[in-house]
């Protein structure tokens, strides 16, 4: 028997604290740094971003988000039989024990359902998504629930604004189901870790102390020039396995970098703009959170439609990136 995957229901969550380009132009001044509104929109499109509080971590906003999800999907927690959960700023250093664990005993799940946090960075979700679709075809899984989370306010260093003003806080959800028709038509991943060094947290645990750095660094050149390359090649990728071109997209949702990489994208693939999903602008960059963010914020205003079919696509750290081709 032919098993295929859909995605059934959607979900986001985003911490209340709202961060605007001039509340952190006035904390950065007080520092002696100069930034101003004009320099971050027009170098990322971002206005604001959000931060989660003191004490609130990447499983709860992944809660909040996996609870919208499941409510739209029609499915109670017990439902689901695998959890996978894409962050790089997890509850517990290391990842251990996982968030996806702690997601799923927040929600309540009894039933044993395998439970996992995928590291890709940004592309995270990308990941996650692949997985789960591997899974429920597969046949070993029925429902999968997939969630990007983030609280990247914790990593920023506050005295570095070429950094610290693009990331943000969120959670993104989707629920994938087992049906009788294609939902996931393709998935292309792939990494290269020669890059490794252009986007990372270059420290490391030792001894109950931080050796090295324990805030993001990015060189911003080299990830921009890097990415505009890769995201054309792999969306044309699952474009091609899909059997698809790409005049048959109805929304392009990439990953909520950079205004001028997602056009630039858009561009290359002579996708008109009017068909690129953007909130990059309100959430600022939340790494795996933001292609389920932009995703739930598309289908909830009504854009997104049963039968539309979806180009997502991200690119991260490690260095990262993939795309998926999705009918809804």
């Amino acid at each position: 028997m032919t098993f295929f995957s859909k995605i059934i229901g959607t979900g986001s969550y985003l911490p209340s604290r709202r961060v605007s380009n001039q509340d952190l132009t006035d904390q950065l001044a007080a520092k002696g740094i100069e930034t101003s509104d004009e320099w971050i929109v027009s170098r990322s499109g971002i206005s604001f971003r959000h931060y989660a509080e003191e004490g609130v971590n990447s499983s709860d906003l992944a809660v909040a988000a996996a609870k919208q999800a499941l409510d739209a999907a029609k499915m109670q927690p017990n439902d689901i039989d695998m959890i996978i959960l894409a962050t790089s700023t997890p509850d517990f250093i290391g990842g251990f024990p996982s968030t996806a664990c702690i997601v799923q005993n927040k929600l309540g799940i009894k039933n044993g359902a395998a439970a996992m946090d995928v590291q890709a960075v940004c592309s995270g979700f990308m990941y996650a998504m692949s997985i789960a679709d591997s899974m429920i075809k597969s046949g070993s899984h029925k429902n999968a629930l997939v969630i990007g989370a983030e609280v990247f306010s914790r990593i920023l260093n506050f005295e570095d604004r070429t950094t610290c003003v693009l990331f943000g806080d969120g959670a993104g959800a989707v629920v994938m189901s087992r049906s009788e028709v294609p939902g996931v038509l393709a998935t292309k991943l792939h990494a290269d870790g020669s890059y490794a060094d252009i986007l990372c947290v270059p420290g490391q645990v030792q001894n109950d102390a931080i050796a090295g750095s324990g805030y993001l660094h990015m060189d911003g050149q080299a990830v921009f020039k890097l990415a505009v390359s890769v995201l054309e090649k792999v969306a044309n990728e699952a474009l091609e396995a899909a059997g698809l071109k790409a005049a048959d997209i109805d929304w392009l949702i990439p990953h909520q970098a950079n205004i001028r990489i997602m056009q630039s994208t858009a561009k290359k693939m002579r996708l008109p703009m009017d068909k690129l999903v953007v909130t990059v602008d309100q959430h600022g960059n939340t790494s795996a959170a933001s292609i389920p963010l932009a995703l739930d914020a598309a289908v909830r205003d009504g854009r997104v439609q049963p039968g539309h079919k979806i180009l997502l696509e991200g690119v991260g750290g490690g260095f990262t990136w993939g795309a998926a081709i999705v009918q809804m």
